[in-house]
């Protein structure tokens, strides 16, 4: 028997929506992430009782992060002046300067990192969601994780926010 739908939002909710946000940023993860579990719930009874619920979920968001992208794609924005980005609830300088440089890395390294370090997936599962090998997703994450220790690390190191003592 299946458990109800709300302990798997409970449970998973959390990973879908680092997804989501290292995918897409703060601004569009939410819609992404309502869209993935909106999805889910019409697809949950009949999803096969041995299967690995958060890969689901994951496999899921990815393809609603795809769809927001190419959504985000054909829409025109015509402004003068661009607007500021709203930021997220509960989300520090820190943490912009790190969704910052999440999306300067190239896509493969990004999704990769989204899958693996966040998602929680095995490299062999972020390969077959990415096409491509395992060592090559596992190639691919060190190198963003490698990106980001010298990108993100630097530019915190150089901010004047300071932990809380």
């Amino acid at each position: 028997m299946q458990e109800p739908f709300e302990v798997v939002v409970a449970r998973h909710g959390g990973t879908v929506l680092r997804v989501c946000r290292a995918m897409l940023g703060p601004v569009d993860a939410d819609d992404a992430w309502s869209a993935t579990f909106l999805s889910a719930l019409i697809a949950y009874p009949q999803l096969a009782h041995q299967a690995n619920v958060e890969a689901w979920l994951v496999t899921i968001a990815h393809r609603k992060a795809i769809d927001v992208t190419r959504a985000r794609s054909r829409r025109a924005v015509p402004v003068d002046v661009l607007p500021e980005r709203a930021a997220s609830l509960h989300a520090d300088a820190r943490d912009l300067d790190l969704w910052s440089a999440l999306a300067a890395l190239p896509t493969k390294q990004r999704h990769v990192i989204a899958y693996h370090h966040l998602g929680g997936l095995p490299y062999a599962e972020v390969a077959d969601l990415l096409g491509g090998t395992a060592v090559a997703a596992r190639r691919a994450g060190a190198d963003g994780i490698a990106t980001l220790r010298r990108t993100y690390g630097a530019a915190a190191s150089d901010s004047t926010w300071r932990t809380k003592p």
